[in-house]
């Protein structure tokens, strides 16, 4: 099998890019020293997070010149996501901090004022000469698929100023504003997508670009009208898991967060078993979720932190599910079971190392966000969310939200933030807050929603996961009045979570609200729909989605 090799600085979730290199038949070499680059003849630079950060590592690890020497040789060069940025100038995003310099361009923040920012989700790579061109499909890149984008900066687009320097050049559009999707010239690529995660899409431009096949000529996988560009509605599976009676790790959902089934025992019932979490993922995968969520409500208190179950199914879920996956559950400092205290950013690490894309973090972020507030809205730098998002971009970081409503009767009756609402209580009261919850839902705080989700993103929070406790398992559809609420106050994206019952439920919640993305479970566990027949009815009410395509 030929080899790849790949420069190792800390750089998030690489088990998905050494699975993809593998599934397109090449293996993987790591570089741990500057000498080594000399030895590769392909050489990969992914990157997550934050521009400064990358660019600092490498200089301080003594890997600029040999990066620019092997660019410089001729010898073939992919650059991933920051890997793509580290090629520019510099960037907004720590001005002081120079980037390799080999594309005369500097890369500019999204701007938030009319759109979520950072850039989460699939769009376009389509190049600036789509008329036949030999650069219309650089590296297998395709007019009608869509990539993973993670990002809040990006490289604005100049029709025709890099093409002038025999640049070819693929584009995507954030709202108004149009920016450098994929580039490549002679022995350089580079994409701001992920390839790793961009689904069979993605796997054909990894494969072409160590195939050595800049252009490829081939008939499109999917009909004309998923050619739209933009940015395109996500639809994700979130799959709950925990060992049930008999010690087995299952996928389950239950009512207002009880798992167990109504009948049974006296005790309240076995643990609902929907599935194994493995195989399921693998099949939402298929089916074209666009992303898969674990939420881990078993704490494994009793685990050694190494051999966490959750970090087996990470591990196993990645060699097969090319798209992103976040687990919650556990993301927070604690004591191992040799009285080893491991940090939170080392915990989020080991998850990271498995196959994880993102970290959720739930009651840590509640009881973070209330000493926020009571040091005067000061960062401390100390909790979970500030440490992993500042080592691995913000993009890395969920706070999983569990609210629950109140009533009461006016604005006045509390100091909390109140929407006036269209769905009255038992007494006619029209006026309810959003309590915060922690533990699965079992303790309220004194925090509405509000609160906490603008203190997380102080914090350095990329998304909030928005679950609903007087929805959940409800099917009956989400909570539209505080998904809009929330996206009212904040500019990180939202993914709606809770009452998913029917697709056209999805539709309800994309129409009616500004959310960026909606999530389903139990609907799908239960096989009464599947993520196809969610994007299905999507796409025939006019929204855009992606559609899986064929290996």
């Amino acid at each position: 099998m030929p080899s790849v090799h790949l420069l190792d600085y800390v750089a998030g979730n690489v088990r998905s890019l050494v699975n993809a290199i593998n599934k397109v038949g090449y293996d993987v070499e790591w570089i741990k020293f500057p000498e080594e680059v000399r030895n590769a003849e392909i050489l990969i630079l992914p990157g997550v997070g934050h521009f400064g950060h990358c660019l600092s590592q490498l200089s301080s690890g003594g890997f600029l010149e040999p990066i620019k020497e092997h660019i410089d040789s001729g010898k073939r060069f992919m650059g991933i996501c920051v890997g793509l940025q580290a090629l520019f100038e510099g960037s907004e995003e720590d001005p002081q901090i120079p980037g390799l310099g080999v594309i005369p361009s500097r890369l500019r923040k999204f701007d938030d004022t009319s759109k979520s920012v950072p850039h989460i989700g699939w769009n376009s790579a389509k190049t600036s000469n789509s008329e036949g061109s030999e650069a219309s499909n650089i590296y297998g890149l395709r007019e009608e698929s869509k990539y993973y984008y993670v990002h809040s900066y990006a490289a604005p687009y100049e029709p025709g100023v890099l093409e002038k320097q025999g640049w070819s050049v693929a584009t995507a559009h954030y709202g108004e504003e149009k920016f450098i999707g994929a580039i490549a010239r002679g022995n350089v690529f580079a994409t701001q997508f992920h390839p790793e995660k961009s689904g069979q899409a993605g796997l054909r431009t990894i494969r072409a670009f160590l195939d050595g096949e800049l252009s490829q000529k081939q008939e499109p996988s999917l009909p004309s009208s998923a050619r739209r560009d933009g940015l395109t509605r996500r639809v994700i599976a979130c799959l709950d898991v925990r060992t049930n009676d008999q010690g087995d790790l299952v996928v389950t959902k239950g009512d207002q967060y009880d798992v167990r089934e109504k009948s049974g025992v006296s005790s309240g019932g076995q643990v609902r078993n929907l599935g194994k979490p493995v195989d399921m993922a693998r099949k939402y995968y298929e089916q074209g979720a666009d992303e898969v969520t674990f939420l881990n409500i078993t704490s494994f208190r009793n685990c050694p932190l190494q051999d966490l179950p959750m970090l087996e199914i990470l591990r196993r879920t990645s060699e097969t599910v090319f798209v992103p996956l976040t687990i919650g559950g556990g993301i927070r400092e604690m004591t191992d079971t040799d009285g080893t205290q491991i940090s939170a950013l080392d915990v989020a690490k080991m998850y990271f190392q498995s196959g994880a894309d993102k970290v959720s973090i739930g009651s840590d972020a509640v009881i973070a966000a209330e000493e926020y507030y009571q040091n005067g809205k000061k960062l401390s730098g100390k909790t979970a969310i500030e440490q992993i998002s500042k080592a691995y971009g913000n993009q890395a970081v969920v706070v999983s939200v569990d609210p629950k409503r109140v009533y009461v009767s006016g604005p006045g009756a509390t100091n909390h933030h109140t929407i006036k609402t269209r769905f009255p209580d038992a007494n006619g009261q029209d006026t309810c807050w959003y309590q915060c919850t922690i533990k699965g839902g079992r303790e309220m705080r004194d925090l509405d929603v509000r609160q906490l989700v603008q203190a997380v993103e102080a914090m350095g929070a990329g998304e909030i996961l928005l679950n609903c406790i007087d929805k959940d398992g409800s099917n009956s559809g989400f909570d539209l009045e505080l998904i809009q609420d929330v996206k009212d106050a904040i500019k990180i994206p939202v993914i709606a979570s809770s009452g998913a019952g029917k697709p056209a439920h999805f539709e309800e919640v994309f129409a009616n609200t500004t959310t960026d993305a909606a999530l389903g479970a139990g609907m799908f566990h239960r096989g009464e729909f599947t993520v196809d027949d969610v994007k299905n009815h999507l796409v025939e009410k006019g929204f855009l989605v992606r559609r899986p395509e064929k290996e």
